[in-house]
């Protein structure tokens, strides 16, 4: 059983508890053996400002992508993997350490209320009691003092952003409208075409004439259709595919993705109700297309999509800020990242 996601005081909380969690920053401890006494400290993999990240902490949070490194079998792809996926979490630590630390310059608040609340909403969703809760963390590596650190980190984060990046984002009606006719300009384009072809074949390894013939039969083909002839009548009298030729060529719906050539995609998907395009080369021959009926995908009105859209930009808006923000806070920050 695992630690769901949860939403806190209107803002959400990520309890996924092995990547998430911060574990205890182990002290300095004396051996009994020998003259001396030992002592075994934690190795520091980064200084940020005043705080420190430890090894065991960055250990935890690759956990979850330790067991598919493992399974690599080349020992230099395998170290390179590793290598990345140290340096891309670590940073992402360094980024959280600077996001709190900037909450609480910002003197901004978590109350022991919210984060007992966070809790209780962890037990009701796992259906546990305190001791199932106890439980759970201690399977997954940390006590419930440690849980409680995490979560108020994790609240203050939020809060933070929230607080200082979410007062620049401002998603205008305009904004949303902008966003709408785009989609409705992408939505009024061809997604699925009922398909029928007249196939001009040509012979394994064809001559340069016999295609030149093959590829005339076929525009001929085209000229007949759009000077009146019935496309089903032309279709039967030159069409060299024997099984769809008595029924007009059909070949049923394609959906956009679903064919295999680009050009035939390119141009099939690119035609209107009745239009008829060719010749397009194939694997067997020269192809004329007509599509017998074309769909395509609607969008709502604007007035019920409205929030909708601006939930949407106000999202982009604020990951792009945020980034923007997190890179200054690393600017003026001292940051000193240990070797390996």
């Amino acid at each position: 059983m695992k630690v769901r996601a949860l939403t806190v005081i209107a803002m959400l909380v990520a309890l996924v508890a092995a990547a998430g969690a911060a574990p205890k920053r182990k002290p300095l401890t004396a051996g009994t053996g020998g003259d001396k006494p030992k002592v075994v400290a934690e190795r520091v993999v980064a200084v940020v400002n005043d705080a420190i990240i430890l090894e065991s902490e960055l250990q935890a949070r690759m956990m979850p992508d330790l067991a598919e490194i493992a399974n690599i079998q080349d020992p230099a792809e395998r170290d390179r993997r590793l290598a990345k996926i140290r340096g891309q979490v670590l940073d992402g630590m360094v980024n959280e350490e600077l996001i709190v630390q900037a909450g609480e310059q910002a003197k901004i608040e978590v109350e022991a209320s919210e984060i007992q609340a966070a809790l209780d909403e962890i037990k009701q969703q796992n259906n546990i009691d305190d001791a199932g809760l106890l439980q759970l963390l201690a399977q997954q590596g940390f006590t419930l003092q440690n849980y409680k650190t995490d979560l108020r980190r994790q609240i203050m984060r939020l809060r933070t952003i929230n607080s200082i990046v979410a007062p620049k984002v401002n998603i205008s009606d305009e904004d949303a409208l902008a966003r709408y006719n785009e989609l409705q300009r992408r939505s009024q384009a061809v997604s699925k075409v009922r398909l029928a072809h007249i196939l001009i074949a040509v012979p394994p390894h064809p001559t340069e004439q016999e295609l030149a013939d093959a590829k005339a039969k076929a525009a001929d083909a085209i000229t007949r259709v759009k000077n009146g002839e019935d496309w089903a009548a032309v279709c039967a009298a030159v069409s060299d595919d024997q099984s769809t030729k008595s029924s007009g060529g059909e070949l049923g719906w394609f959906e956009r993705g679903s064919l295999q050539d680009p050009e035939w995609e390119k141009v099939v998907f690119s035609m209107q109700k009745d239009e008829v395009r060719g010749p397009v080369g194939g694997g067997d021959g020269f192809h004329v297309f007509k599509a017998i009926d074309t769909q395509s995908s609607g969008l709502k009105p604007f007035a019920e999509m409205k929030e909708q859209i601006k939930g949407e930009l106000r999202r982009r808006e604020m990951d792009k800020q945020t980034q923007v923000w997190i890179e200054d806070l690393r600017k003026r920050a001292y940051i000193d990242i240990k070797g390996q």
